[in-house]
């Protein structure tokens, strides 16, 4: 097993790439809940807890819970995204969500989900390139992951509540005053007033962006209008606007207004 990169195990979610030889892939017994998306083509692969062949393809999703073991016999080399979670963060979850006591989560094999396939390679994604988009990205992954395994088996309610007028513009005014600064979703929820995971929801239903989108755009706007208005270097305005580097600044301006920072600066220099 080569691990290609994990983030620190004291998160509440950490994420590592695995390039798993051919051959046994055991899983002992864990602290932390663990959720493995196959990354890799057909994967021929014999479970002898059941003594049937299957074939894992990309997306496929097993799940171990905390203190339970796990593995099958690969036929092939094949990658996978590992994620695993806190119990902590489980319980948390849960009762915020008003669940009440958290229901034992169940191994599950070759499951489908969209969603944490989605939720999978996002935090991989921002691994891969030195989590630019910081702890505020991580702690809204977690949650997600958190909130979808613990509706596994439910069917998704509407719900009713949500941000009163006064607790959203605490929060955007937050985000504006602090947009230098890194952002949690922990430090979010508690201008708020609300729990991590309804933060979450409710703000998406307000805005119709998620926490992490908001702010990104929010960034973008403050260092496009510092480009315009100002002679501070392309580094300077990332620096000032919470970007990571330079080239994180560049990529999600490309990305939410299809303009670059040069190009900015081009256009004041025109005018």
């Amino acid at each position: 097993m080569h691990p290609q990169f994990a983030s620190s195990a004291a998160n509440a979610v950490t994420v590592a790439a695995l390039q798993v030889e051919a051959g046994s892939f055991q899983l002992p017994q864990a602290h932390r809940h663990r959720v493995f998306v196959h990354a890799s083509a057909a994967t021929r692969s014999y479970c002898s807890q059941v003594g049937r062949y299957f074939v894992r393809r990309a997306g496929d999703i097993d799940l171990v819970p905390a203190g339970e073991e796990g593995g099958f016999e690969a036929e092939t080399r094949f990658n996978t995204i590992e994620l695993s979670l806190s119990p902590a963060l489980m319980e948390n979850v849960a009762a915020e969500l008003g669940s009440g006591s958290l229901r034992r989560l169940e191994t599950r094999h070759l499951l489908r989900d969209e969603r944490i396939e989605h939720l999978a390679r996002a935090l991989e994604k921002d691994f891969r390139s030195g989590t630019p988009s910081g702890s505020l990205f991580a702690d809204s992954i977690g949650v997600a992951l958190a909130v979808r395994l613990l509706g596994l088996d439910e069917k998704e309610t509407e719900r009713a509540s949500r941000l009163s007028e006064i607790q959203l513009k605490r929060v955007v005014d937050f985000i504006e005053a602090q947009i230098q600064t890194p952002l949690s979703l922990e430090t979010l929820s508690r201008v708020a007033g609300v729990s991590n995971s309804h933060l979450r929801t409710w703000f998406k239903a307000a805005t119709g962006l998620t926490v992490h989108r908001y702010v990104l755009r929010r960034r973008v706007e403050r260092a496009r209008l510092l480009l315009l208005a100002s002679d501070l270097s392309i580094s300077e305005v990332a620096h000032l606007t919470g970007f990571a580097h330079q080239s994180h600044l560049s990529h999600w301006m490309r990305r939410e207004i299809g303009e670059t920072p040069r190009g900015i600066e081009r256009s004041r220099s025109v005018a």
